[in-house]
Parts: structure tokens; C-alpha cells; sequence
């Protein structure tokens, strides 16, 4: 049914008790409901924000950070190495989560990351499976024939889902210079992607976006898995209802059967119970939290806070991984035709582009779509040089890693070597610092994604009070590694504007600027304006427990009897994807799971 009041909740019991109704928990809860013996209820700590314009327009980038209606603007500790700033990690609040407010980018990771999953100990987390279970979630709308003409596209051997709930389209108005800057990028090295949305994804391409091309709104996992469903009887969703803690059924079991969750609601305190089971989808920055909060982790951690240990799991909240961006920005000539986000700073063109919404043409139906996949050869003449580096350090300090590390990296490095994890993303507008626009100036930017990283972060609570954030710590830049690969990627970008079409567009670099120019000069640059890319993973980590895990295959946290984890943090090793993808396939997989159908 519709979101439901406190009174429907109180002194009832529930199958099973999703807490988050982010990408995970929406999609997860769905697909749970589908069998009419299944009663579910969903709590989402944020408002239900249906159908509401600031999170259906397209090409909003950005527009809702700092909004605590629609964001979590949560904040790492500081980090001594970048120069002792602390980073903004804003997530997305209320029904849908991050999908919400995301840049609507519909990504799909190489087949060999997905992989990997299984080679560190997860049989069934596969490619083969993840196609089967994300092709559930597409609903995929092919562009018009003129669209595909104009860009020089070719489906012939895509797959996509073309049934699922969740609308995969191309914008409607996509600029002719985007397909200039992809033949950019071609001529600079990187050729065509054979198949990037069938795990084959190194290479240029045009990517979809979370698009109706019905209404030209965003689509998300409110729009595809609330709002179809939220008449079902047993489909019970609790909004403004933020989760505390799982309650065990005893103190004295060796094992930890979770029968309730504590929540707060308007300033009071309650308790819901679980007849099957409890799930936290909370996202990789709250989930690692919810668990110590219940006793689960670390007791070193626990101790500090004053939490009695339930279950001993080291695990949690270690293993943090992060995806990081910078972007360069070079100022279009006058001449040249591309209608990009920075006629919007005119705020009677804005209105205007506002109204053209609504009859489906203008800025705000257009996309985030080009694209880049590079191995670090591609782009570097410096790769082996670091690859060498990095595999003689990782070798030298084999014996002192964490248990499960190692294995990590060997994988990692292989990656460095052969996996296209330099990603460039065309954004047709200024995006980048420190320098700002110049009045009346148009720009083309590119997002330089750094996403195979070494470093690894932590996330644990400091304080037992569940309104207290836990401590966000990236520990960016830990292993040297990630910046040497970032700056080449940046150097790469930078020599674009010396290679046609993209030459005979623009007339000069804005950011980083002519005073940056030596390696060094990067690194300063990089470490001053640098921002995650809001996709850290990792935090509950489905590996052997003996290798830091925090939940099995099954994604049950290991120590407990009823208590899974399905969210972006469960990704044992990062991929090279905007993951809002990933999260439906790994709910899609994870309802089969709970529900006895899954077969790896």
C-alpha cells in the first residue's frame, strides 16, 4: 500500500524488514512482495518526496547537495594528505536514495570485475548471473533511427532487458559536438567499446541514462519499484522513520538471531519485529554503522563507544573503497555550435529551458553519455614504469597486509596492467576548479574517474547515538599508486585540445590552468580540488570472514542466524562503473537468494 502511519507499524511483526529505501531496499522489497505470503515492511529514514520536480528533472547535476529534504551531507575526517581537507560524501535521502539524485548515468562494469567477485570467494557473484539479474531491472528504449545515425552508433550486438520496471533510455536532445568529442578520444588512442553494456567496455562510447523518453524525467527506484507496487497488501513502507540498531532475540545465543529493529519517528523510540528476517540496505556509509550499533564488529571499536559485543566481526567497516574525480575544462570558441549547462547561469535562459521542459525539447532533456574506458598503457607512457612500482611494493610488503589484502591486490594489479579503469566522462559545461567561468563563456569539461584505487578507507561508528555520523575515513592517497595513475589520466585529458575536432572547438584550458604544469604541480591541483564521485563501496565486504568479510555469499553477516546486508557495500572489490547499475543487479540476486531460488 501507500506509505503507511506509525500505528500500522506498532505492535506488529513483519516477514521481513527492510531498513533503507534507497536503490537496494526498494528494488529488494519489491521483488520480496511479489509473493502475496510475503509481508514487508521498509523503513526510509528520509521523506517519500513523490513526484516531485526537483528530483525528476534531468540534467539537475548536482542541485540538490546541501538540501537536507532530498540529501545526507555527510563529511570524512580530515586527511592529511590533502592538505588537511575533509571531503564532502553527500548521499541521497528519502525514497529512492541515491538513485534520486545521481547524474541519471546507466553504466555497466567489465564482465572480468564482476568476475572477481567469485575468484575471491563468492560463487554465483558472476557476470553471467549479473546480466541475467540487471537485465530483470531494464526497461531499455531504444533512441530513433535519427539519433543512432547522428552518432554514428550501432546496437546490432547490445543486449539490454527490455521489459523491466526501471526506464534505460538516450536523452532526448543530444548535441552533434558531443559525437565531435568522442572522435576526439578516438583519435587520441582509445578506439570504439565492442559491447559496454555486455561487459566488454573498454573503449568510446555513448552511454544510456535513467531517462523516461515518455515524460523526459528522471527514472529511479521509486518510479520502478514503489510506485507499481505500493497498492500490494503486504508492501508496507514507513517514511521519516530512521533506524537505530537490530535487536537480538537473546544476549545468551551463539549465534545472533536479530527479532527487532529499534527506530526513531517524530523524537519517540520504537520497536518493530521480524518473523524471517532483517536486511539493511543503508548504503555503504550507514550499514557498517547499523551493525556496530547492534554489537556486531570490531570490539575494539565497540569497546570506545561503550557497545557490548554481539557478534566478533573485524570486518566491519574496513575495506573501504573509493572512486574520485577532478575535472579539466576547456572554453568553447564563440563560433561553435554546443548548447552546454552554462547558458543556464542566465536565469531568464533558464526559465525559458524550464517552460521547453514540459514540451519535451531544451537543456533539461539532455544527458550525461560520452564516455571513455582506458587501460593505463593507453593513456601513459609512464604505465610500466608504475605498474613495475606498485608490484614491487605490493611484493615487498606481502606479509604485513591485512588477511585478504594480498589476494585483493594481486587481482588489482592485473587490473593495472590489462583493466580499462581510466574513465573520462564528456560534461557539456563547466565543472571544475579552482578557476572560475568566465561571464557569457561556454565550456566542455571531462570528469577524469579515478576507479581501480589501492587505497583503503574505514568507516566506524564514534559515538552509540545513532544520529551521531560514524567517522568517514578514506585514507586517500595511502597507497601512492592511485595518485601516479591519476595524474597521467589528467596529463592525457590536458593534451586533448591539441587534437581535432576538439582543437577546432575550443581556445583554451581554464582549469587546471597554464600554472599548472609539472607533475607536481598536478598533484597539488588534484589534492586541493579533488571530490569522491559519491561511490564508495566495501564497508560489509562479502569475502571469507578469515579475509575481513562481513557477510557470506548468501550475504548473511557471518555470526548471525536472520541478518543480511544488500547494498553497495557488499562489493568485495571495487569496479569500473558508475555502480547504481551493480546495486539493482546485487538486489535483483539477493531477493532470489532470500527466497530459496537462486542457483549459482
Amino acid at each position: 500500500m501507500s506509505t503507511i502511519s506509525l500505528d500500522r507499524v506498532k505492535g506488529n511483526s513483519f516477514d521481513y524488514i527492510v531498513c533503507g529505501g534507497g536503490t537496494a531496499g526498494l528494488t529488494l522489497a519489491a521483488r520480496l512482495t511479489e509473493d502475496p505470503k510475503n509481508t514487508v515492511l521498509l523503513l526510509e529514514a528520509g521523506e517519500a518526496n513523490l513526484d516531485d520536480k526537483a528530483l525528476l528533472m534531468p540534467a539537475s547535476y548536482a542541485s540538490h547537495f546541501g538540501n537536507p529534504k532530498y540529501t545526507w551531507n555527510h563529511e570524512t575526517v580530515k586527511q592529511k594528505t590533502t592538505g588537511d581537507n575533509s571531503h564532502m560524501w553527500q548521499r541521497g535521502k528519502g525514497l529512492g536514495g541515491s538513485s534520486g539524485i545521481n547524474f541519471l548515468c546507466w553504466i555497466k562494469p567489465p564482465a572480468e570485475d564482476i568476475d572477481d567477485f567469485e575468484r575471491l570467494g563468492n560463487p554465483g557473484w558472476n557476470w553471467k548471473n549479473y546480466e541475467k539479474y540487471i537485465h530483470r531491472t531494464e526497461g531499455f528504449v531504444p533512441p530513433s533511427e535519427d539519433t543512432i545515425k547522428n552518432l554514428g552508433m550501432n546496437f546490432d550486438n547490445w543486449k539490454f532487458g527490455t521489459s523491466g520496471p526501471l526506464g534505460i533510455a538516450y536523452p532526448k536532445t543530444i548535441d552533434p559536438a558531443e559525437r565531435k568529442v568522442q572522435e576526439t578520444l578516438v583519435k587520441a588512442g582509445i578506439p570504439q567499446a565492442a559491447r559496454p553494456m555486455n561487459g566488454q567496455t573498454a573503449g568510446v562510447y555513448f552511454a544510456p541514462n535513467t531517462y523516461d523518453p515518455r515524460t523526459h524525467t528522471r527514472t529511479y527506484s521509486t518510479t520502478a519499484f514503489y510506485l507499481p507496487n505500493k497498492d500490494r497488501p503486504n508492501f508496507h513502507v514507513l517514511v521519516s522513520a530512521h533506524v537505530n540498531r537490530i535487536l537480538p532475540a537473546s544476549d545468551d545465543d551463539a549465534e545472533f538471531t536479530a527479532e527487532a529493529v529499534e527506530f526513531e519517528y517524530q523524537g519517540q523510540v520504537y520497536t518493530v519485529h521480524a518473523k524471517k528476517e532483517v536486511i539493511l540496505s543503508a548504503g555503504a556509509l550507514k550499514s557498517p554503522q547499523l551493525l556496530e550499533l547492534s554489537g556486531i564488529g570490531n570490539p575494539n571499536v565497540l569497546r570506545k563507544i561503550g557497545i557490548p559485543t554481539k557478534v566478533d566481526l573485524p570486518g566491519v567497516g574496513s575495506n573501504v573503497q573509493e572512486h574520485m574525480i577532478v575535472a579539466v575544462s576547456f572554453e568553447l570558441r564563440d563560433d561553435v555550435q554546443f548548447d552546454t549547462l552554462d547558458l543556464l547561469a542566465d536565469e531568464a535562459v533558464m526559465q525559458k529551458h524550464i517552460e521547453l521542459h514540459s514540451t519535451g525539447t531544451g537543456i533539461f532533456t539532455t544527458g550525461i553519455i560520452g564516455f571513455a574506458f582506458a587501460t593505463l598503457k593507453q593513456i601513459s607512457p609512464r604505465a610500466d614504469e608504475i605498474i613495475k612500482a606498485a608490484e614491487e611494493k605490493i611484493m615487498k610488503n606481502a606479509n604485513n597486509y591485512p588477511p585478504g589484502l594480498l589476494e585483493q591486490y594481486k587481482i588489482s594489479l592485473e587490473r593495472l596492467k590489462n583493466g580499462a579503469g581510466c574513465e573520462f566522462i564528456t560534461f557539456p559545461g563547466m565543472c571544475s576548479r579552482p578557476n572560475p567561468p568566465e561571464k557569457g563563456k561556454r565550456y566542455v569539461s571531462f570528469y577524469v574517474a579515478l576507479n581501480h584505487t589501492f587505497s583503503r578507507g574505514t568507516i566506524h561508528a564514534v559515538s552509540k547515538d545513532p544520529a551521531t555520523d560514524p567517522e568517514f575515513d578514506p585514507h586517500y592517497f595511502e597507497e601512492e599508486v592511485d595518485l601516479q595513475v591519476w595524474v597521467e589520466m589528467v596529463k592525457f585529458v590536458r593534451n586533448l585540445r591539441n587534437i581535432a575536432p576538439l582543437k577546432d572547438m575550443t581556445t583554451k584550458e581554464l582549469n587546471p590552468g597554464p600554472e599548472v604544469q609539472t607533475d607536481e604541480e598536478i598533484v597539488a591541483w588534484i589534492k586541493k580540488i579533488m571530490t569522491t564521485t559519491w561511490h564508495t563501496a566495501s564497508s560489509c565486504s562479502m569475502l571469507p570472514k578469515a579475509n575481513g568479510g562481513v557477510v557470506d555469499p548468501q550475504l548473511k553477516v557471518y555470526g548471525t542466524k536472520n541478518l543480511r546486508v544488500v547494498d553497495l557495500s557488499v562489493v568485495p572489490l571495487h569496479v569500473a562503473a558508475h555502480p547504481q547499475a551493480t546495486v539493482y543487479a546485487i538486489a535483483e540476486q539477493a531477493a532470489d537468494i532470500i527466497q530459496g531460488r537462486f542457483r549459482p
